[in-house]
């Protein structure tokens, strides 16, 4: 292993609000299996090539959390650090639970919920018409439309939405707020969904929580009120600000080129596919996975030894030469896309087709709005936001005519 002084550190930094670190093409070439020193100082393994960040995904032996694993805060503290064992992370009861909230983003429930959807973008897009320009769109339609959506899925009310947005930003920052202010933002977060799952033990809906509170699974399990707490910080985390951020990023990426946005405009056949190309074509997205490798892992190129913590950049992966056809380029109608966005595997995100769900209809809803939309500056000048795990931009500035 290369000496602790000569470590790189990491997350690396980013350079550009939309253009990916040059030391990507560099490790992908040079160093795929790359040694890094995380925030609290702890040591892990840096993937960037596709098919090693795929196999690390993919294995079910190795999950995020374990004793022993590479803390990445320097207190250890975070929802990333977190210990919990109240959901299962691997085996047949991670199946079981996976198998029980899959049923609720599959294609029927979310073509249900579509309308929806469309009728809170739309909402959200008159108020940002009404406050006039030039407007930021990320937190204008970025911001609130995502966090609406788990809010509804979870049977919150729509007065508890703001709580919801700052639990979530809090919870995945690693420079922003202090470990005690996370750890109170985690306590009160805990404290609130406790309150809302003994509620709907009493008073059961038609939400996802009601229907995890009052069924079980394939063994015939319930899930205890610990587990159904976790479950709902896990739905905030991967709903809320992933996609917020996602969208803000999509919006600009289409809009710094006119030819890109112009092109859906008079085409809006296109939007599926540049929505994964969006996602694709992402260089700023945060943090990666992390894998716990309990054993030793051949890849194919070099051994990680059992007890390594893996950094998988999925980011890298998906700007790799070897899978994808002139990759630093943007090409709204490239299929298949197999990028690596959602991870990959049994621990894939369980939420990907609502989160492209969401991603399609902003798209769609602004080229039916706002088909003269444009960024306000230059989009090299969009601020990014500072110790955010999942990546992301402070502020999308726009303007229309």
């Amino acid at each position: 292993m290369t000496d602790s002084d000569q470590l790189a550190e990491y997350p690396i930094p980013p350079v550009d609000a939309l253009e990916p670190p040059p030391e990507w093409e560099r490790l992908r070439e040079q160093c795929p299996v790359a040694h890094v020193r995380l925030p609290s100082g702890d040591q892990a393994a840096l993937l960037t090539r596709y098919d090693d960040v795929r196999q690390v995904l993919s294995d079910p032996r190795f999950t995020r959390n374990a004793e022993g694993a590479a803390r990445v805060s320097a207190e250890g503290s975070g929802i990333f650090d977190q210990r919990r064992a109240d959901v299962p992370r691997s085996g047949e009861g991670h199946q079981r639970w996976r198998r029980r909230m899959t049923k609720w983003f599959t294609a029927k429930r979310m073509a249900a919920m579509r309308p929806s959807i469309e009728a809170m973008a739309d909402q959200l897009v008159d108020e940002m018409i009404a406050h006039g320009q030039p407007a930021d769109l990320k937190a204008s339609l970025g911001f609130p439309l995502p966090v609406w959506v788990i809010c509804e899925l979870l049977g919150v009310p729509a007065s508890d939405r703001d709580r919801f947005s700052h639990w979530s930003d809090t919870f995945l920052n690693l420079s922003r707020y202090s470990a005690a202010e996370m750890d109170a933002a985690q306590s009160a977060f805990r404290a609130y969904m406790a309150g809302h799952v003994e509620a709907k033990r009493a008073n059961p809906g038609t939400d996802l929580l009601s229907d995890l509170i009052t069924g079980t699974d394939s063994a015939g399990e319930s899930l205890s009120d610990d587990a159904l707490v976790s479950t709902g910080t896990g739905l905030l985390i991967a709903g809320h600000e992933t996609t917020t951020n996602m969208i803000g990023k999509m919006m600009a990426m289409l809009l710094a080129d006119r030819d890109r946005w112009e092109r859906l405009v008079a085409d809006r056949g296109l939007v599926r596919t540049a929505v994964e190309e969006s996602l694709r074509y992402d260089a700023n997205a945060g943090f990666g996975m992390i894998r716990y490798v309990s054993e030793e892992l051949e890849l194919s190129d070099g051994v990680l030894p059992a007890g390594t913590t893996a950094i998988c950049s999925m980011a890298s992966a998906n700007r790799d030469e070897r899978i994808f056809a002139e990759p630093a380029e943007m090409d709204l109608t490239r299929s298949p896309n197999v990028h690596l966005s959602f991870g990959a595997g049994p621990h894939s995100c369980i939420g990907q087709s609502l989160a492209r769900t969401e991603l399609q209809v902003v798209l769609e809803v602004l080229l039916r709005r706002l088909p003269t939309l444009a960024l306000a500056g230059p989009a090299a000048d969009l601020p990014l936001v500072e110790g955010l795990l999942v990546g992301g931009l402070r502020e999308v500035p726009v303007v229309w005519r």
